[in-house]
C-alpha cells in the first residue's frame, strides 16, 4: 500500500480509521490492518531477535471488532507468530497482560478507537516496556508501505484466553491490601460503561469489594452506543450518570470511556469529580502519600496549582496529549525528581507506581481506597477537595483559518509568538512562567491560552477567570490582538463575545 495513504490513519500514537460504511468512505480495510500488523511483527522481531513470536489481541466493544480481529489474526500467524485472543478486553489489560506469567507474550494489540464514533476502529500496540509513540508509528508504517514483513516462517497457532479475571482479581487485591477484605460494604457505588468494554468493572471488581451496584447502567456492550458516547468528557454522558446516581442514592458514581483507559466520578449530590476536580481528587490522595511532581496537560486551572501546592505538591502544567504528560512525568522521575502521576483534563491518568500506564480502571482503584479511608474517618471523599476553588468563569472557543491561509501552522506559530511579544509590552497581560505549549497569559483576574491543534487546522483558546464578566473581558482584548491576522476566522470570538 502508498505510505500516503497508510500515514493518514496515524493518530498520534495510535491507528485509526473509518471502518464501517460504504467500500469508498472505508479508510480502515482489510488490506490496511494487514499491512500494519504485518509490519508490526516484523519491527518486533527486530527489535526481540527472534521469529518465534506470540501477540496477545483484544478489542473493546465496537461492531467492526470481529472483521478487525480476524485481519489482525491473519496477519500475525501468515507471519508465523502465535495469537492469543483474550476477547472483550480494556486498553491497559492488553499492556498489564504483558507482565503476566501466564501469558507469555512477547506484545499485544488492542483493537479500539477510544471514544470516537461508532462507525470508527483502530489499533493500539503494546510491548512489555509500553505503548509505541508516534515515531514508532511512522516505522512500522513505513515497513507496512514497503511490504517489510516476516515471510517463510510457516503459520502461527491461534488460541482464545481471556484475561479480563486475572486483570480484575489485581484491581481488588490492590484494594484489599490497603483497606482489608470488604471495605466497600454499605457503600452503594454505581457504574455507567456507556456500552462499552468497562461493565467488567461491576461484577469482578466492585461487587468483591463488597459494595451495593444496584442502578448501575448500560453495561452490556454494544458498540452502537444507544445510550450514550462513552466519554467521560461527554456533558449527555455525565449527565446520564449524574440522574442515576441521584435516583439510586448513592455514594460515588463511576463513568469510563469505551476502552477503560479513562475514568470519571460523580458524587453523591450529583455534582460531577472530572478535569480540574478529578486531578485535584487524586493528586490528594497521592500528595498524603509523599510530595511530589503533579504533571497535567496547559489547560488546567490556576486553583488547582492553589490546591496542589497547599498539599506540599509541585504542578508542572506542560504540552496536551497523554503521552507528553506521561513522558515527562518518566523524564522527572529519571532525573531523580520525584513524579507520582501524569494526567490530563481528559481523564488519561498515568501512575508511577503502575508502569505509568493509562489506566482508568486503576484511577478509580485509587479513589475507591481514599473512599473506604475516609468513611472510617467519619468523612465523605468530596472533603478531600473541599478546599478546591472554582472559577466563576470558564469557556473554550475553536477557531479556524479562512480560504487565505496557505500553511495553517507556520502561520498558527507566527500568531502566537506575536501574542508573546505583545504580552511582554502590554500592562493588562502578563506571561504565564511555564508556556511549554501555546502561550499562556495572565489577565483580568484568570487567564487565558492561545495553543495549536496537533494535526488540525484549529487554534482552541481555552479562558479561565475568577471574577463573572472577566472571561468576556479576556476574550476582546485578544480579539482586538487577532483582528492583525487576515488568515484566521474569528466569528466565532466575535459571536461569543457579542
Amino acid at each position: 500500500m502508498q505510505y500516503g495513504i497508510l500515514k493518514k490513519l496515524k493518530s498520534g500514537t495510535d491507528v485509526r480509521g473509518v471502518a464501517v460504511g460504504d467500500k469508498s468512505s472505508v479508510t480502515l480495510t482489510d488490506e490496511a490492518v494487514v499491512a500494519i500488523c504485518r509490519a508490526f511483527v516484523k519491527r518486533l522481531a527486530d527489535k526481540l531477535c527472534k521469529t518465534n513470536l506470540t501477540i496477545a489481541v483484544g478489542n473493546d466493544s465496537r461492531i467492526s471488532a470481529e472483521r478487525i480481529k480476524n485481519a489482525v489474526t491473519r496477519a500475525i500467524t501468515q507471519s508465523g507468530a502465535n495469537v492469543v485472543y483474550t476477547g472483550l478486553s480494556s486498553t491497559p489489560s492488553m499492556f498489564m497482560l504483558l507482565h503476566s506469567p501466564s501469558f507469555g507474550c512477547d506484545a499485544s494489540i488492542m483493537i479500539t478507537a477510544s471514544h470516537m464514533p461508532s462507525d470508527r476502529n483502530g489499533l493500539k500496540f503494546f510491548t512489555a516496556q509500553g505503548g509505541l509513540d508516534g515515531k514508532d508509528i511512522d516505522e512500522i508504517l513505513s515497513f507496512a508501505a514497503e511490504e517489510n514483513f516476516l515471510n517463510g516462517c510457516g503459520t502461527g497457532s491461534y488460541v482464545e484466553k481471556p484475561f479480563m479475571d486475572e486483570y480484575s482479581a489485581t484491581l481488588v487485591e490492590k484494594v484489599e491490601k490497603s483497606c482489608g477484605k470488604l471495605p466497600l460494604k454499605g457503600k452503594k457505588i454505581i457504574v455507567d460503561a456507556g456500552n462499552g468494554a468497562g461493565g467488567f468493572f461491576v461484577e469482578k471488581v466492585l461487587k468483591p469489594l463488597g459494595a451495593d451496584t444496584e442502578g448501575s447502567q448500560f453495561l452490556q456492550p454494544d458498540g452502537n452506543f444507544p445510550n450514550h458516547i462513552p466519554n467521560p468528557e461527554d456533558k449527555t454522558a455525565i449527565k446520564s450518570l449524574s440522574s442515576a446516581v441521584i435516583k439510586n442514592k448513592a455514594d460515588l458514581g463511576i463513568i469510563f470511556d469505551t476502552d477503560v483507559d479513562r475514568a470519571a466520578c460523580v458524587g453523591p449530590d450529583g455534582e460531577e469529580i472530572n478535569r480540574n476536580s478529578l486531578i485535584a481528587l487524586i493528586s490528594g490522595i497521592l500528595l498524603k502519600e509523599k510530595a511530589g511532581v503533579i504533571v497535567t496537560d496547559s489547560v488546567t486551572s490556576d486553583y488547582l496549582t492553589e490546591f496542589i501546592e497547599s498539599r506540599g505538591g509541585k504542578h508542572l502544567r506542560y504540552m496536551r496529549g497523554y503521552r507528553n504528560v506521561i513522558d515527562k512525568c518518566v523524564e522527572l522521575n529519571e532525573s531523580g525528581v520525584y513524579s507520582p502521576l501524569a494526567i490530563e483534563t481528559s481523564g488519561h491518568a498515568a501512575f508511577k507506581e503502575n508502569y505509568y500506564l493509562d489506566d482508568g480502571a486503576y484511577l478509580i482503584v485509587k479513589i475507591l481506597i481514599s473512599l473506604a479511608e475516609q468513611a472510617k474517618e467519619g468523612k465523605s471523599l468530596q472533603e478531600v477537595i473541599s478546599s478546591l476553588k472554582k472559577p466563576a468563569e470558564e469557556a473554550e472557543i475553536r477557531i479556524t483559518f479562512n480560504e487565505t491561509s496557505k500553511d495553517f501552522k507556520s502561520e498558527g506559530a507566527a500568531v502566537i509568538e506575536s501574542l508573546k511579544k505583545i504580552a511582554q509590552n502590554d500592562a493588562d497581560l502578563r506571561l504565564a512562567p511555564d508556556n511549554y505549549e501555546g502561550v499562556r497569559i495572565n489577565l483580568y483576574d484568570g487567564w487565558l491560552l492561545v495553543r495549536m491543534s496537533v494535526h488540525d487546522p484549529v487554534m482552541p483558546i481555552n479562558f479561565e477567570s475568577g471574577t463573572v464578566g472577566g472571561v468576556k473581558k479576556s476574550a476582546e482584548k485578544l480579539l482586538s490582538v487577532l483582528r492583525d491576522f487576515p488568515f484566521l476566522d474569528i466569528r466565532k470570538l466575535k459571536n461569543f463575545i457579542a
